[in-house]
């Protein structure tokens, strides 16, 4: 298929399309409107159901019914929306059930406002909801990366039977880029028939997808078994991309999403300025690039961290660094954004005085 130029939210949704999905259930909210927009018009084209629930309670509980049937189903929302979905993303987690969740954050806390933000980073990455479950979060910088991180999450939430989410800010969804879609001959995992879903039981014994187990022993066993999938996880499907790290560097950018490519651009120009910096881009936010990071952060004298947030991933940036290396925070809040300028700035500032964070 040929390069398309598409806004990142339509080419999201026709991702989804690409990799199977037939069945979309979501409520509006801004800055992700466009992909039930799309979906509502392209699912109909191919046989598939779109869904406008009454809610984004409603429709997260319709993901649960759709994907223990065995079917490929989506959602999409944004921050707010996200939160409200928290209960049944957990239920879905703890029922084992593959499903796909895009996260086109907005500013907050509360209702915020509609810009972009990436201070979801925390209830991604940390749970959201309750008890101990997580989900693979992956964090595109570009609308083709988005689209093929969507196309990747199905696979992965079939693979693992465990909701997959996919994580951009405002400026993903309402971007526009060139974005092309390949076929796959193969998926990214190998995938075995759904025999454990409620898919009809003739012949069979019935199969019963459930979360609630009030025999504690049992809810143990449950719980270690997730745990190993999680472990699982953090081993096969870490994800990052670096720049500027086949030289010395004296700075290390840590930055995920569409900051990152505002790095990228400050990092090239701090270059023609004769200062060597490199930049270390998280793909995969669960699971966390630990070691990688803290393999080139230990070749540079500071670290910078760089968020559309008051400082979340920082946390994790410290988890990885154990104090080795001085960590400095940029971060901006309220839907402001970050310039290359604004990078390159406080890269001097930092390079100039030698003081950590």
């Amino acid at each position: 298929m040929a390069k398309k130029l598409m806004k990142g939210a339509e080419a999201i949704g026709e991702a989804a399309v690409q990799a199977g999905c037939r069945l979309f259930f979501g409520y509006p909210i801004t800055p992700q409107n466009e992909i039930p927009e799309y979906l509502s018009q392209r699912l109909p084209e191919i046989g598939g159901v779109f869904v406008q629930a009454e809610s984004e309670v409603a429709a997260s509980n319709m993901l649960y019914g759709a994907a223990g049937a065995g079917e490929r189903c989506f959602t999409s929302s944004s921050s707010p929306g996200i939160s409200l979905m928290a209960e049944a993303i957990s239920y879905m987690a703890g029922a084992e059930l593959p499903v796909v969740l895009v996260n086109i954050v907005r500013c907050g806390p509360g209702l915020g406002g509609i810009l972009p933000a990436q201070s979801d980073y925390l209830q991604a990455t940390k749970g959201g909801g309750h008890g101990d479950y997580r989900l693979l979060v992956l964090a595109p910088w570009s609308v083709q990366e988005a689209a093929d991180l969507v196309v990747d999450a199905f696979d992965l939430a079939d693979y693992y039977r465990n909701p997959v989410m996919v994580m951009g800010d405002g400026l993903i969804g309402q971007m526009m880029e060139p974005v092309e879609f390949t076929d796959r001959d193969e998926p990214l995992r190998p995938l075995t028939p759904k025999d454990w879903a409620t898919s009809g039981c003739k012949g069979r014994a019935p199969n019963i997808v459930n979360s609630l187990y009030l025999n504690p022993n049992a809810l143990e066993q449950v719980n270690e078994r997730l745990q190993a999938k999680y472990r699982e996880m953090a081993e096969k499907e870490i994800r990052f991309a670096e720049y500027g790290t086949d030289q010395d560097y004296d700075l290390l950018l840590c930055a995920y999403g569409t900051v990152a490519r505002v790095c990228l651009t400050a990092l090239e120009e701090l270059e023609e300025r004769g200062v060597h910096v490199g930049l270390f881009r998280p793909i995969s936010l669960y699971p966390y690039p630990y070691e990688q990071l803290r393999e080139r952060a230990l070749r540079a004298k500071h670290v910078l961290v760089t968020e559309l947030s008051a400082g979340q991933m920082i946390e994790d940036v410290r988890l990885a660094l154990h104090d080795k290396v001085p960590i400095h925070f940029h971060g901006r809040t309220g839907g402001n954004l970050i310039s290359p300028e604004d990078v390159m700035r406080v890269a001097e500032e930092i390079l100039g005085k030698g003081d950590g964070a």
